[in-house]
């Protein structure tokens, strides 16, 4: 017992070949912030930790943090099961969680500043939040790059078929967001070309549904609009970093654009090969099935769980008095009128959940995950640019505006949380998905469980710290 105990004690060479990996991966990650942060005057801040005020002194703690950090990300990617190519969203979403943890937390407990958790002291540490996103996608693609046992090819990844398709979708999306907002998309539709290009890097390269590819588009349009609009182009016009909470705040009236195109790129490059598929396969059982009762079921089941979240958003919009601007939409007056409208559209949209989201819901932490970003993205689909077009008023992109729709925010997290939940819970009452009926449903089965094991979770997360940051960003 005692021999096997100490056997048991010893970790294991995958987990120690992991941590190796990260703190590697964290150096490379922790250079890249360390250059934005002596850039910004940050090092001497750190410095305080080791009771300098030195920036070399800042430097060398800095890199030290990022070697520790970075091999705690090798100790939980080392133990997932997760496609290589899609470490990236992991590694973001450590980024910002360190951004908490560090940032906000850790640096003021150990240098004797009062703690807050203020919005004020999450503004004057935006460039750090920047910093961060930065350091933990690198990390997470460093670590991809040198583990042995990676599966990360660039080749498999730079095909021609789907690099075409990757810039196929960025034409379209480019061309209807030109035409449908003009100037207000400023250089996107440029931006959108490389958007397209890269986006099968990202991309595991396996079918998937429209409604995972909208939440891992939505995320990826986040990442282009951090990289383009606040970090490449002030450094080729200004040559300095556009991380200041000001900086953020002017070119927030963009960032519904990139969002929006990166869920149109990933929508149409997976329609594109469905669209490809069905042409070009010759086995059936690659090719999706029909509706049949199933599916009508599912309709039924959104329209259902649709209604149930509207409901929680209703109660919201009422405290805030706006449903009769709801109401507008079919030229009606008053709350009850605007009611009605509400309803009806949290059932259309809960219909087009139950299309996009069927079968994905592994549970319910995974219905309310899948649930809080759709609701997300309806937030900057819905709110922020289709209700003001169709009331005659202009997107509202302005950080003003968007800043004057948290509350709006909140509504549809909740509305997204409950539709996801109740839709799970229908769902999973009826057939549990995951219950094999044939070989064809195993191997689906398997295929979904993969993806709720692979990078979901960390899109999930993603998407509500990025609804989070929001309001940081442009109060």
């Amino acid at each position: 017992m005692t021999a096997r105990a100490g056997l048991a004690a010893v970790p294991a060479p995958g987990v120690l070949r992991g941590a190796w990996t990260g703190g590697a991966a964290g150096l490379a990650g922790g250079l890249v912030l360390g250059a934005a942060m002596r850039s910004l005057g940050m090092l001497p801040a750190v410095a305080v930790l080791a009771g300098s005020g030195s920036p070399g002194v800042g430097f060398a703690l800095h890199m030290a943090i990022s070697v520790l950090v970075g091999a705690g990300f090798g100790l939980l990617a080392v133990r997932q099961r997760i496609r290589s190519s899609e470490l990236v969203f992991w590694g973001l979403a450590y980024g910002v969680f360190w951004w908490f943890l560090g940032t906000l937390t850790l640096l003021p407990l150990l240098t004797g500043v009062p703690m807050t958790w203020s919005l004020a002291s999450a503004q004057a540490a935006m460039p750090s939040l920047l910093g961060h996103l930065y350091y933990g996608g690198i990390t997470a693609v460093g670590f991809a790059l040198l583990h042995p046992d990676g599966r990360f090819a660039v080749k498999d990844h730079l095909r021609p078929r789907p690099l075409l398709r990757g810039l196929i979708a960025a034409g379209i999306v480019a061309g209807v967001l030109a035409l449908a907002f003009g100037g207000r998309v400023g250089w996107l539709p440029a931006v959108a070309v490389v958007m397209g290009a890269g986006y099968p890097l990202v991309f595991t390269g396996r079918p998937e549904g429209t409604g995972p590819a909208l939440v891992r588009g939505t995320a990826y349009g986040f990442l282009w609009w951090v990289a383009a609009d606040l970090t490449l182009v002030p450094l080729v016009q200004d040559g300095a970093l556009g991380w200041s909470q000001a900086a953020v705040a002017e070119e927030a009236a963009r960032l519904p654009a990139y969002l929006l195109a990166g869920a149109g790129i990933a929508a149409v490059f997976g329609w594109l090969g469905a669209l490809a598929r069905g042409l070009f396969v010759d086995d059936v059982r690659l090719l999706p099935r029909g509706a049949g009762t199933r599916g009508l079921r599912a309709v039924g089941y959104g329209a259902l769980a649709g209604l149930a979240g509207g409901v929680v958003f209703g109660v919201l919009w009422g405290s805030v008095d706006a449903l009769p601007t709801v109401a507008r939409l079919v030229g009606a007056r008053g709350a009850g009128a605007g009611w009605v409208v509400h309803l009806v559209i949290a059932q259309v949209i809960g219909v087009s959940y139950a299309l996009f989201f069927r079968g994905r819901s592994y549970d319910l932490v995974s219905g309310v995950g899948w649930g809080l970003s759709y609701g997300f993205l309806w937030w900057v689909l819905g709110a922020l640019t289709l209700l003001p077009v169709l009331l005659g008023q202009p997107p509202r992109w302005e950080a003003a505006a968007i800043a004057a729709a948290f509350a709006s925010l909140i509504g549809h997290l909740a509305y997204g949380a409950g539709l996801g939940t109740v839709y799970a819970w229908l769902e999973h009452r009826e057939n549990p998905w995951w219950v094999a009926r044939s070989d064809v449903e195993a191997v689906r089965a398997t295929a979904r469980r993969e993806q709720v094991l692979g990078s979901a979770p960390a899109l999930w997360t993603l998407t509500v710290l990025i609804a989070l940051a929001v309001p940081v960003m442009v109060a």
